[in-house]
């Protein structure tokens, strides 16, 4: 009887197990499913208009293609000597190298301090934190026409102007010449105005996961609050982040192109990279073999800055290796 029990209830513990697995494949099927059905539209559209584009302009920077996306003549890489020696595409290379070297840190340092003034706050934190933020909900093109035609107008009713009047300084036409370059304070104040309140939710959030007994214990060893304690305890907890936002900042400065349009209109100084591969495309000639060319040796840069960044910077690396 002891063996017939025991026989009976494996019978019955096999029957049990193979019930579980068969009703676990229908479920593991179920979730494959879901997880193709919410993720195949968007990589479906991630193939067709990024992977795609990149893959076929790449293969057009090594054709003759001049008014047409289908080339025959195979050229190799005279595209990209011509690129290389082309003089606007190599100083807008340049140009905009300077211009990020220059709105990375300010950027960087405008968020950080916008983001510990936030922090800081003891009331309508909520409110100072969405007024910042708002700005990044505007469009570039909206921003650009709104500086252009409101604030740095270049006539004598324009908000700039008008302030500098009451200084008995006379007008300046902002966009108009490129000496000295005016420009330049309009674009470099609407990218700051438009993108500084979303860097600073970024240092905000890391600020507010840094433990508070690290300056509990900071305090008791005589550290003073102030420079020394952000200087030994916040910034080096904001490591992580500093370094996401820099990445985040190169790319965008050399992907910089609505505000230079809509501002410069088709000036031929002060054009950011992919205004001149704009033109270049889509101008009177239609050189997409050389846009195309001009766009993977852009892609390429862009790589090596961020690469570089980051290796200097520490990214991908763990704290233990720091």
């Amino acid at each position: 009887m002891p063996t017939t029990t025991s026989a009976r209830d494996a019978a019955k513990a096999h029957v049990a197990a193979g019930a579980t697995r068969a009703g676990r494949r229908p479920g593991v099927r179920g979730s494959t499913l879901s997880f193709w059905l919410f993720t195949g539209p968007f990589l479906t559209g991630l193939a067709v208009f990024v992977y795609i584009p990149i893959g076929w302009s790449a293969y057009l920077s090594f054709f003759e293609a001049r008014f047409t996306v289908t080339p025959s003549t195979f050229v190799g890489f005279d595209n990209y000597t011509y690129m290389l020696t082309n003089d606007r595409f190599t100083d807008s290379l340049v140009t905009f190298t300077v211009f990020a070297a220059f709105i990375v840190p300010v950027t960087w340092a405008l968020s950080l301090g916008l983001a510990l003034m936030v922090d800081r706050l003891r009331f309508m934190r909520a409110f100072f934190r969405s007024v910042f933020f708002l700005p990044t909900a505007v469009s570039f093109v909206a921003a650009s026409l709104i500086w252009k035609m409101s604030v740095f107008s270049g006539v004598r009713f324009g908000l700039a102007n008008t302030f500098l009047g009451w200084f008995g300084v006379e007008n300046i036409a902002w966009l108009a010449d490129p000496d000295p370059p005016w420009y330049w304070l309009v674009i470099v104040s609407v990218r700051l105005w438009l993108q500084a309140g979303f860097y600073m939710i970024l240092f905000l959030a890391a600020l507010q996961n840094i433990p508070p007994e690290l300056y509990e214990a900071a305090a008791i060893d005589g550290a003073k609050p102030g420079w020394q304690t952000f200087r030994h305890i916040t910034l080096p907890q904001l490591r992580a982040t500093s370094t996401a936002v820099v990445l985040l900042l190169l790319v965008a400065a050399y992907q910089a192109f609505d505000e230079f349009f809509n501002l410069l209109s088709k000036t031929t100084w002060g054009r950011p990279p992919l205004v001149e591969l704009y033109y270049t495309a889509l101008g009177e000639n239609q050189d997409y073999g050389a846009g195309s060319a001009g766009a993977v040796i852009l892609t390429v840069l862009i790589c090596g800055v961020t690469l570089v960044q980051g290796r200097f910077m520490g990214f991908g690396r763990n704290e233990d290796s720091r």
